[in-house]
């Protein structure tokens, strides 16, 4: 869409919102819902019982929530995007600083309203963030982050002492495009409900039933990129997929969908990171890189597998290493609360990015589209969300530990890849993930599946070993 149409485009999208929060909230559906609740007896079982009490959640949520406003916020979000891309285009933080000042503002109003349907007192950022992580409270976010901000930089020194081995390597776009579609087979890729396509920013969807696509796209410079983007996206993918969406919690009721956003992390990240970044991974693919390009550039598979796992602090968030990605995040979480619930002035945000990141990673941005423009997420008022990518790299590894424990101990994983059986990973968290839906939230789902509450320790385990794999 040309930047031009972003004005009207906004004023559809508000049009559409309103409409639907109408239907939302009207007295028709409440009766209806009410009904529901009348008919069910003894004999009803706990998926029913659950996804009423979740449609009654979401009713009483909207209830509390001002037409106007909701209409207000699209408008916003979409005029937010166009000024933020501009801005970061040109390098203009004062240009978008008015537009995220309105989105700020309009989000504590919503966060205001919605709170008299929380059951317990919630601040206004934990009651923004409870779209995307159910029942997540600062404190226990602080509780699982500090231990990160401990010891992530600590690793991330003892990374800059080793040896850091660039190599060259130039794939064209049909090389990277048949390595990408021959990952996807390999991993069960179903054509007649999967569809891969190619777009600006990698990203996964759920358009029905039966219709996952994911996209991907061929960076510039860097042959691996399009390769572990989808295998990343995929693992978003095989959740979409496993996810109870049949009998009586079929695809529209909300008990099939996701547990929380950070547990949609932990599955791309498993299949990204615990499979694909792999040294096993890397001896059975470097022979298919090599016979892409006519030649091994990285001089043999643990060159290759090195190349897969860099270990080097960057500015740019989606491009981080393991070790920083996660320091990454802690910023953004501690500069919402200040921007949601502090008070720091908006236009303060790029002075206090560019000292939090030299204070946790040691670098700063040489500009503000390097620094506090990068993301599109304040830019659409998507306040909360941040925290669920580092929770997905904590729950992807405490269920990686449960996964091996379960499947023959300590190198389950590593075994089944160097056999080419990543299908036996797959099926186990077929059993022991997907099918929980929204019947728990993330902390349970992680204490039910591990046997204990969600920790930093299995995470910051898997870098220590990988720092002296390296």
């Amino acid at each position: 869409m040309p930047a031009a149409g972003a004005a009207w485009r906004g004023e559809q999208l508000a049009l559409l919102a309103g409409q639907l929060h109408k239907h939302q909230t009207s007295n028709e559906y409440a009766e209806l819902v009410e009904a529901a609740e009348a008919e069910l007896g003894a004999e009803a079982t706990q998926e029913q019982r659950r996804n009423l009490q979740l449609l009654q959640l979401e009713l009483k949520r909207q209830r509390c929530l001002d037409p106007q406003l909701v209409s207000a916020i699209t408008q916003a979000q979409s005029r937010g995007n166009a000024i933020w891309q501009a801005a970061r285009a040109s390098n203009d933080f004062p240009a978008f600083a008015p537009a995220l000042r309105e989105l700020i503002e309009l989000r504590q109003q919503q966060a205001s309203q919605l709170a008299k349907a929380e059951s317990i007192a919630r601040s206004p950022w934990e009651i923004l963030a409870q779209p995307f992580e159910p029942d997540v409270s600062k404190a226990r976010l602080n509780q699982l982050f500090t231990p990160l901000k401990r010891e992530l930089p600590v690793l991330l020194e003892k990374a800059a002492a080793m040896p850091q081995i660039h190599h060259s390597a130039q794939l064209s776009e049909n090389s990277q495009n048949r390595l990408c579609s021959r990952l996807l087979e390999s991993w069960g890729y179903n054509e007649s409900c999967c569809q891969h396509s190619r777009s600006a920013h990698p990203f996964s969807c759920t358009l029905g039933p039966q219709d996952f696509r994911i996209t991907t796209r061929v960076v510039e410079g860097q042959p691996l990129s399009a390769f572990l983007a989808t295998a990343h996206e995929w693992g978003h993918s095989l959740y979409e997929q496993g996810l109870p969406r049949t009998g009586d919690h079929y695809f529209p009721w909300p008990l099939g969908d996701a547990t929380s956003m950070g547990v949609h992390e932990s599955q791309s990240l498993f299949w990204e990171c615990r499979v694909a970044r792999s040294k096993e991974f890397a001896v059975r693919w470097h022979p298919h890189f090599c016979s892409e390009l006519g030649s091994d550039p990285w001089n043999g598979s643990s060159g290759f597998w090195r190349s897969l796992n860099p270990m080097q602090p960057g500015l740019i968030r989606v491009e981080a290493d393991e070790l920083s990605y996660c320091l990454h995040i802690v910023m953004r979480f501690e500069l919402e609360l200040a921007l949601i619930e502090q008070g720091l002035p908006v236009e303060e945000l790029p002075q206090h990015w560019n000292q939090r990141l030299n204070e946790l990673l040691g670098i700063k941005p040489a500009n503000d589209s390097e620094g506090c423009l990068q993301d599109i997420h304040w830019a659409e008022g998507l306040f909360g969300y941040f925290p669920s990518y580092a929770l997905g790299h904590l729950i992807s590894a405490q269920l990686s530990e449960a996964m091996e424990k379960e499947l023959g101990g300590e190198g389950a994983i590593a075994t089944a890849i160097s056999s080419g059986q990543e299908s036996s990973l797959h099926q186990w968290l077929c059993r022991n993930v997907y099918p929980l839906g929204r019947s728990v939230n993330s902390e349970e789902l992680v204490k039910n599946v591990s046997g204990y509450p969600l920790s930093a320790d299995p995470f910051l385990r898997y870098l220590n070993q990988k720092l002296l794999d390296n």
